[in-house]
């Protein structure tokens, strides 16, 4: 029996609705909701998740600035802008769009904005809390993945979780999310041996390497949910890490590529951009 399909559009659409509700909620007490978007360069995939990230603002009533920048900025006037943003009091969220040319510093820029305007997830501080199982924002693209595991039904506490890839971005706060509902939860990455032997044990399996079509149906657990994170161009197709036509016939549920953990990806920073404003509101 083919698994049941975890629609990120469908999902990310009924998400947005409560975040439209926040945003409405705020703006009664006459605060709207900014998020600015530093775009460094001409990168074509970056353009399109820019636009995306304007259209979602757009969809729930978020304020959004796009900040465009040539891609031979010098890093002085990347920090300057981002500190420009960081003093704007119409602005709660502050994005750098990554990657950013090779010449400057992601992680300085990254460090340099303020906490509570990090909705990304990336700054330290943010990142520790989630370590420390404290409440801090969280990164979108794992925050989106939880929410589209938590939408199955399945019972989080107490399963076999693997999560394939160990970037910061994805897979280290992958693994501290699904240990904070108390999954048991192994990290795979490209020196550990025998994936196969651990990818088989997990009810729930999160891809995360960049590898088109790596997780095939012989290294997934029968019912397991499978979501996949990878986004991929194979032949000028986007594919994910997951053989999909292979792998929906073995695991339980499954993410597809396009329309997926991607369509979440937006919401959970529309998201995370109204909680930033409501938490800066709240401290004045």
């Amino acid at each position: 029996m083919a698994a049941q399909l975890i629609d990120g559009k469908a999902l990310s659409l009924k998400m947005r609705e409560k975040v439209k509700e926040k945003v409405d909620a705020l703006k009664e007490k006459g605060v709207t909701p900014g998020l600015a978007v530093i775009l460094v360069g001409e990168d074509p995939a970056s353009q399109i998740y820019v636009r995306n990230k304007e259209l979602g603002c757009e969809a729930v009533g978020i304020h959004s600035e796009t900040i465009r920048m040539d891609a031979n900025v010098t890093q002085a006037e990347l920090e300057a802008k981002i500190e420009e943003q960081n003093t704007d009091d119409n602005i709660h969220g502050i994005l750098v769009q990554l990657p950013l040319p090779k010449h400057l510093d992601e992680t300085a820029a990254l460090t340099l904005i303020r906490p509570e305007k990090d909705v990304d997830g990336f700054h330290i501080l943010n990142t520790g809390k989630l370590f420390n199982g404290q409440p801090s924002v969280v990164a979108c693209t794992p925050k989106g993945a939880l929410e589209m595991i938590k939408s199955t039904g399945v019972d989080i506490s107490g399963k076999e979780a693997v999560v394939v890839g160990r970037s910061n971005i994805v897979g280290k706060p992958m693994a501290m999310l699904l240990l904070s509902e108390n999954a048991t939860v192994t990290m795979c990455h490209s020196r550990t041996k025998d994936l196969k032997e651990h990818t088989k044990r997990a009810d729930i399996l999160v891809s995360a390497i960049g590898k088109a079509k790596f997780i095939t149906a012989d290294m997934v657990k029968p019912g397991a949910v499978v979501i996949d994170v990878g986004i991929n161009r194979v032949d000028g197709k986007v594919v994910g890490d997951v053989d999909f036509d292979q792998v929906k016939e073995v695991a339980g549920y499954i993410t597809p590529v396009p329309g997926g953990v991607g369509r979440m990806t937006i919401t959970m920073l529309l998201d995370n951009t109204a909680d930033a404003a409501k938490m800066i509101q709240e401290k004045k």
